[in-house]
């Protein structure tokens, strides 16, 4: 029996089943590059689920875990930590937010970011004011709070009833947007860009739009940036590049670049209404991955990675629309910076299959979308694997007619 049948063997008789897992063993990681238990390297443009910003076990994020390691793990947040308060003035400084609430996730981050935004606007407009405003193929998390956000029926399937107050509208559609606002609402809740929707921007003027007609009703804008915040769309948050500022937004993934944090970053006036006793997390802030996420923040802006992720998100947007040329099943190719789906005409879960056994790691969304989400720290001899890899699973697809 192999290693690799072995562990999943155990994983069988002891795992539950929440996830479709491939039959790949990782265990040790670097750079763009991931082994699993046999030996087998794979090159990794999955990143974690774009967590692997600076990609695997960078040197600075493990030398700031090891160093913190040794001096204190954990504290309760009943005390001051001065990790959590250096982090807390590093995403200040560096965003439109006045104060920072950590937590371990992106549902937790947009579950603080629902609550604080109802809170608010019971204590300004009365208790009817509650319900918020998302997208359809949106996505939030898996709490039941945020599946009650998320607009897309399969992450909801058997676990209604859904919590109330959440109306669904389609991305990018102002005039549906503007026509689901009642006397309830308090609030829109919007990725600038849709990650695990398939990879979807927003026409050019919503975001604008979208801010005005929230001002124009008092409500509170939230931008979840989990998946596209840290860099991975060439600035630092992608609100940037609409020159838009919500009013609270939520971080998670890339945050720390491996270790488990999430947080939500708000402008103190409406960061005011969750006092003290209204919301918690034990593990929320602590000083282990406050570290490691100064450390990971730090390194994306002083090793100028924000214009690297610019640069080689061209080049591998160009690449894959050279693919996209040549072959009828693959539509378009769509994304910022280093977030790009290519769309297909057929299911690309097969194709994702076969990449894997030829050692690239991508994943599908929404049945159809191929998504690319490497390291920012990948370079054009990477890039240039991969398309290699994917060229030829591409081309030995029964659909293939190459141009």
């Amino acid at each position: 029996m192999s290693l690799t049948q072995s562990w999943i063997d155990r994983a069988e008789q002891s795992v539950m089943k929440t996830y479709g897992r491939y039959p790949l063993v990782a265990v040790r990681g670097e750079g763009c590059r991931l082994w699993d238990v046999e030996g087998t390297s794979y090159l990794d443009f999955l990143a974690g689920v774009a967590v692997n910003n600076l990609g695997h076990c960078h040197p600075r994020i493990v030398a700031a875990l090891r160093e913190q390691a040794g001096r204190l793990l954990h504290c309760s947040n009943f005390y001051q930590i001065p990790q959590q308060i250096e982090l807390a003035e590093w995403l200040c400084e560096h965003s439109f937010a006045d104060r920072v609430f950590f937590c371990n996730s992106g549902a937790e981050a947009n579950e603080a970011a629902i609550k604080l935004v109802r809170k608010y606007s019971r204590e300004r407009h009365g208790e009817n004011r509650f319900e918020v405003i998302t997208a359809v193929a949106s996505f939030h998390g898996r709490t039941i709070g945020t599946i009650s956000a998320t607009g897309q029926e399969k992450v909801r399937d058997g676990f209604t009833p859904m919590l109330p107050g959440f109306r669904h509208v389609p991305f990018g559609d102002i005039e549906a947007l503007r026509s689901a606002i009642t006397t309830n609402t308090c609030a829109v809740l919007l990725e600038p860009v849709q990650g695990e929707g398939g990879v979807n921007l927003p026409p050019a003027g919503y975001l604008r739009a979208v801010r005005d007609l929230c001002k124009s009703h008092d409500l509170l804008l939230v931008f979840d940036e989990v998946q596209v915040g840290c860099g991975r769309t060439g600035s630092l948050w992608a609100y940037q590049q609409e020159d838009v500022e919500p009013d609270v937004m939520t971080l998670a993934k890339a945050l720390a670049g491996g270790p488990p944090i999430g947080a939500m970053l708000a402008r103190q006036h409406f960061a005011a209404a969750l006092g003290p006793g209204t919301h918690g997390s034990t593990f929320g802030g602590n000083p282990l991955t406050c570290s490691a996420a100064l450390a990971a923040m730090r390194t994306l802006v002083e090793d100028d990675l924000l214009n690297r992720c610019m640069r080689m998100g061209d080049y591998l947007r160009g690449r894959l629309e050279d693919l996209c040329g040549r072959y009828d099943f693959a539509r378009e190719v769509r994304g910022r910076g280093l977030i790009l789906g290519m769309e297909l005409t057929i299911e690309g879960a097969e194709i994702v299959k076969q990449c894997l056994q030829k050692g690239l790691l991508i994943n599908c969304t929404m049945g159809k979308v191929l998504r690319f989400v490497p390291p920012l720290i990948v370079s054009r001899a990477e890039i240039d694997e991969a398309i290699a890899i994917l060229d030829g699973v591409l081309a030995g697809q029964p659909e293939s007619r190459v141009h």
